[in-house]
C-alpha cells in the first residue's frame, strides 16, 4: 500500500477562496487590499461623523427641552459640550465595526464552505494550543517592549488609554464586553478575513500578514493625535504590528478566524487585568 493510503491524520482546509462579489479585484490582489482598506476608512469616516451629528442633535434636543425656553445657537453649541468616554465607545463600535462589516459583506464574504471548513478547525485541540500561545506571545512581547522603551526613557501611551480608563471608571461591565468580546470581533473581521485573506487567497500570504500588521498598526495609533514622540509612536506601532502578525499568522495556521478572535479577546482581557491591577495604559 502507498504512505498517502495510512495518513489519516486530518488535513487542513484549502485557502480561502474569494467569492462572486470579490473576484474583480483578484488578478490585483495589492490593488484589492487597498481598495478594501481605503473603502474601510472613508465608511469609518462617515460613520463617526455621522455619529457625532446624531450625538450632538441628540444632547441638544434635550438640553432645549429641559429648558423650556428658546437658546441661542452658539449657547447651545456651546452646552452641548464635547461627548464623554461611554459616547465615544459607543461611536467607535458603530463606526469602526459598520466599516468592517460592510467591507466584508460587499467584498470578501465567507462561503459556506468556508464556514464550515472554520467550525471543523476551532474543534480541533492543536487549534486552543495556537491559541493560547499566539495570546502568550502577544502579550510577553508587549511586555517586554514596554520594560525595554522604559528603560531608554521612552513612554509610549496608547492615545486611547484614557478613554478606556475613563470608560472602565464609567461602566466596567460595558467596557469588559467591548474590549473583550466586540472589538476583537470587528477587527478580526476587518484586518485579519479581509485584507490579510485578500492576499493570502491569490497565494501571498506573506505580503499579506506584513501589509494588514501595517495597517492594523496605523489605524491603532495615528501619529499627530497624541502627545507621544516620534520614538514612542514607532513603540507603538511595533507593538501592535507584532499583535496583527501574530493573530494574521494564527488565522493562517488553523484556518479559522476564530482562532485569531480567541487570542486576540484573550490579549485584551489580559490587558485590561493589568490596567485594573496597576493603573495606566
Amino acid at each position: 500500500m502507498q504512505r498517502g493510503a495510512l495518513d489519516t491524520r486530518p488535513q487542513p482546509p484549502p485557502l480561502p477562496a474569494l467569492n462572486a462579489s470579490a473576484t474583480g479585484a483578484s488578478a490585483y490582489p495589492v490593488g484589492g487590499f487597498l481598495l478594501d482598506f481605503l473603502i474601510a476608512i472613508a465608511a469609518l469616516l462617515a460613520l463617526s461623523l455621522l455619529c457625532g451629528l446624531l450625538w450632538a442633535v441628540f444632547i441638544g434636543l434635550q438640553l432645549a427641552l429641559a429648558s423650556g425656553a428658546a437658546i441661542e445657537p452658539e449657547a447651545l453649541l456651546q452646552a452641548v459640550g464635547e461627548p464623554d468616554a461611554i459616547a465615544l465607545i459607543w461611536m467607535s463600535l458603530i463606526s469602526t465595526g459598520g466599516a468592517a462589516l460592510l467591507v466584508y459583506g460587499c467584498r470578501h464574504r465567507a462561503t459556506r464552505t468556508e464556514w464550515d471548513a472554520s467550525a471543523r478547525a476551532i474543534r480541533r485541540p492543536a487549534t486552543w494550543g495556537w491559541i493560547l500561545l499566539a495570546a502568550t506571545a502577544t502579550f510577553l512581547f508587549s511586555a517586554a517592549i514596554a520594560a525595554l522603551s522604559q528603560r531608554f526613557g521612552v513612554a509610549p501611551e496608547p492615545t486611547n488609554a484614557a478613554l478606556i480608563e475613563a470608560a472602565f471608571d464609567q461602566r466596567p461591565l460595558f467596557l469588559l464586553v467591548f474590549a473583550v468580546l466586540l472589538a476583537p470581533a470587528y477587527e478580526e473581521l476587518l484586518f485579519r478575513r479581509v485584507l490579510f485573506g485578500r492576499l493570502w487567497a491569490a497565494g501571498r500570504p506573506w505580503l499579506g500578514l506584513v501589509l494588514s500588521s501595517a495597517a492594523f498598526a496605523l489605524m491603532h495609533e495615528l501619529p499627530g493625535l497624541g502627545s507621544n514622540t516620534w520614538q514612542a509612536t514607532l513603540v507603538l506601532w511595533l507593538t501592535y504590528g507584532f499583535m496583527g502578525a501574530v493573530f494574521a499568522g494564527v488565522y493562517w495556521r488553523t484556518r479559522t478566524l476564530w482562532a485569531a478572535y480567541a487570542a486576540h479577546a484573550l490579549n485584551n482581557a489580559a490587558a485590561l487585568a493589568l490596567m485594573k491591577l496597576y493603573g495606566g495604559g
